[in-house]
């Protein structure tokens, strides 16, 4: 039987990895992992000049603001009771995850994909697809729910 004591689960506030995160949080209930929420501030949206990025990187209020708002991801009631870990870093994401796993020896990558194909996919390549080709563990990919067509 496999247990899992380390999970990583990505957050980049969308509905995917909202998604993600309901499966995150269910394996860590239930083996009583220790689960690991990350955002990755994508280093390569900010301003090329040196001035300007020197404005861009948060100070340490605005990091452990958005480590609460990761937090508030999961309600009290439900995060009472587990080990739950907010990290935030700069940085290009696939490779932040990977070097997340790694330094912490996470057990699992819980990922949310977006599903996007052709010229999207191309142009933009897919951070979950780069995280389960490089990942030194195993990687559970989840698609954001789906609405269904009104008509």
């Amino acid at each position: 039987m496999i247990t899992l004591k380390k999970i990583l689960c990505p957050i980049d506030h969308s509905d995917c990895s909202k998604e993600a995160l309901r499966y995150a949080v269910s394996f860590a209930m239930k083996d009583e992992a220790k689960l690991y929420l990350l955002h990755v501030i994508d280093i390569r949206s900010f301003d090329e000049s040196i001035d300007a990025m020197s404005k861009q990187i948060p100070d340490d209020e605005t990091l452990k603001q958005l480590k609460t708002k990761l937090l508030d991801c999961i309600p009290e009631e439900i995060r009472s009771d587990m080990d739950v870990e907010a990290i935030v870093v700069q940085g290009i994401p696939f490779a932040e995850i990977i070097s997340t796993a790694r330094k912490k020896n996470i057990d699992m990558v819980v990922i949310g994909s977006h599903g996007r194909t052709g010229l999207a996919h191309v142009l933009i390549g897919s951070v979950a697809e780069k995280v389960v080709r490089k990942a030194p563990c195993p990687v559970l990919t989840v698609k954001g729910s789906r609405s269904l067509p009104t008509s």
